[in-house]
């Protein structure tokens, strides 16, 4: 059974004493050439001598070197061992032979050996002594794949219905809720859990958390009896909307716990809220970042937008004039950046940069729409590091442009299909804009239009405010870094109204992801996911008409525990799982 091998360092510890000269590189081939001649490398001592190349099967090299191997010069060259001699054809049979006995007896030897360490005898005889019992069974694919689907449908379902039973629970609770500006209530801070003062005292919003390893989640120390707090380093823990909304919700827990004893394969489940909380079953102990500050947000995460807000086409607008030099350009950018991670890939976008011209920040996408996917998202974010302020303002133009380009996308059929909005970035407008409106935007005003004022300065906000106004908007004055991220969240609420009114519970399966920021806070593993979503409305007949979005429910599901239901063994070795996204589920495509 001949073996062809281009390991050296095997060969060198077969055949140790084997002069290393003759192993450089070894690789062995079916063929046997016959002679030709070559003209030697210059490391040659005799320029002109015909030499014969043997191309060999070396099932075995040399197991045993004669002595009359000497005359031989060993040369590698690529997947070939190239035997060179200086003998003439006359020689050539003899040489044939001599080198074919070293192949038979390597080959020889590497079986016994493969034999005796491989276990292989043994396999043999045991399937041997079973072979009278077993048969080949024909398998139809179709009934298999079908019978996969319906237990991923009926797995699906559960976690459909367990972030239902939340939403219900949720909705009565703020029903049932009075705010209360004055609120004090103490609540399970993931941050601040366990964590005690000099005088051995827990500190405030951290009592005393048990927290055990569990095995389903992936021996993470939680605590599977209640859920607890997370918040953003720049929200604070005790502000009255903050209270209002942990103490309303604390009546999830007793859901959270039914859900995961009625369906034992749930992971985690969480609500965030609008306010910027994050309730999150079975509680964790959150960690900073090595800056001692949590930036996880859930209202920036993809399952929460999806869930709040329909499929969007957004045209970003950007003041760079000379006025916008030092901070203002600084606080312009971030704004610009917060936007972009609030959309998703059910989304598209463009940014527009303006002074004395227009001029598209990334001149391949002119007079386009592009899909929010990270790769674009990420793409516009160093882009936009780089703009500089420069010039005098003049919006008009850049606002021309932007209704031109919503417009065509619209009539295409091409985008989000839902809503459309221009964000104008800016920190004034003087010129006379009504024109711009009458002319692409009123009287149906298809496209909303959202502005943000950047600086302090009010001289302008009218101007800036009556613009968001007469065109379905918001209207915002952003003067700090730290204004931004709530600041921009605010059109997140608008775009959702009409959903809310209409108490529209889409549910949404987000594309499968990699949630690196939860598993940089310990509360889970790197693991391939998806996450069924619903939003969570106010039934208040009083707000009811004002369309308050409450937050967003939602849990994660891992594609391992989908994939568990349909075994490779089952579906063929060389089975491919594909894995894509309806509105309402995933679906899951067996390809073999």
């Amino acid at each position: 059974m001949p073996a062809y091998f281009c390991l050296f360092t095997c060969l060198l510890f077969i055949f140790r004493g084997i002069p290393p000269y003759i192993f450089n590189y070894l690789l062995f081939s079916p063929i046997i050439q016959g002679p030709e001649t070559f003209a030697p490398s210059h490391s040659s001592t005799s320029p002109n001598f015909p030499v014969i190349a043997l191309k060999l099967p070396v099932s075995n090299p040399l197991s045993v070197l004669p002595s009359s191997f000497c005359p031989f010069r060993c040369l590698c060259l690529s997947q070939s061992l190239w035997v060179l001699q200086n003998i003439g054809p006359r020689a050539w049979a003899a040489s044939c032979a001599l080198v074919k006995s070293w192949a038979d007896a390597f080959g020889g030897d590497l079986y016994s050996i493969v034999t005796k360490y491989s276990g292989s005898p043994l396999l043999q005889k045991k399937y041997k002594d079973v072979e009278p019992t077993l048969k080949i069974k024909e398998v139809d694919g179709l009934e298999l794949v079908k019978k996969f689907s319906e237990q991923m449908e009926s797995m699906l379902r559960r976690k459909v219905e367990a972030v239902e039973r939340l939403v219900e629970a949720a909705e009565d609770a703020d029903l049932n809720h009075e705010y209360n500006s004055s609120l004090e209530f103490d609540y399970y801070n993931s941050l601040l859990i366990n964590e005690k003062d000099e005088n051995d005292n827990y500190v405030e919003l951290g009592d005393e958390f048990i927290l055990e390893p569990n095995e389903h989640f992936n021996n993470l120390l939680v605590n599977t009896t209640y859920s607890d707090i997370q918040l953003p380093t720049n929200v604070y823990n005790k502000d009255p909307d903050i209270l209002n909304g942990v103490y309303m919700s604390e009546a999830l827990n007793p859901i959270f716990v039914d859900n995961f004893e009625r369906d034992p394969t749930l992971t985690w489940q969480y609500f965030g809220s609008s306010t910027g909380f994050f309730r999150l079953y079975p509680g964790i102990k959150w960690l900073p970042d090595e800056n001692g500050v949590i930036s996880f947000d859930c209202r920036n995460r993809g399952w929460y937008i999806q869930a709040a807000t329909s499929p969007k086409d957004i045209v970003i607008i950007v003041d760079v004039s000379g006025s916008m030099k030092g901070l203002r350009m600084t606080i312009a950018k971030h704004t610009i950046i917060t936007i972009l991670d609030t959309l998703g890939e059910n989304d598209f976008v463009n940014i527009i940069a303006y002074n004395d011209y227009v001029h598209f920040i990334e001149p391949c996408f002119k007079g386009i729409l592009v899909q929010a996917d990270r790769d674009n998202r990420e793409h516009f974010k160093q882009l936009v590091d780089e703009l500089q302020a420069k010039g005098v303002g003049t919006v008009n133009k850049a606002l021309t442009e932007s209704f031109k380009i919503l417009r065509e996308f619209r009539d295409a059929g091409q985008g989000g299909l839902c809503n459309q909005a221009i964000m104008l970035i800016t920190d004034g407008a003087v010129e006379d804009y009504e024109a711009v409106f009458e002319k692409y935007n009123w009287p149906d005003r298809k496209v909303r239009v959202f502005t943000y004022l950047i600086g302090r300065e009010v001289t302008f906000a009218p101007n800036v405010k009556w613009i968001a106004c007469n065109n379905k908007g918001y209207y915002t004055q952003i003067s700090t870094l730290a204004d931004v991220q709530e600041n921009v969240m605010e059109y997140l609420h608008v775009l959702s109204r009409p959903m809310v009114i209409n108490h529209d519970h889409d549910i949404i399966w987000t594309e499968a992801y990699m949630d690196s920021a939860l598993f940089a806070s310990q509360a889970q593993s790197l693991l391939l996911m998806t996450t069924v979503a619903m939003p969570v409305f106010s039934k208040k007949n009083e707000t009811r008409s004002h369309g308050i979005l409450l937050g967003v429910v939602g849990s994660d599901v891992p594609l391992r525990e989908l994939l568990k239901l349909a075994p490779r063994y089952k579906v063929r070795l060389r089975a491919c799982n594909l894995l894509f996204y309806t509105v309402k589920s995933p679906l899951i495509l067996l390809w073999t």
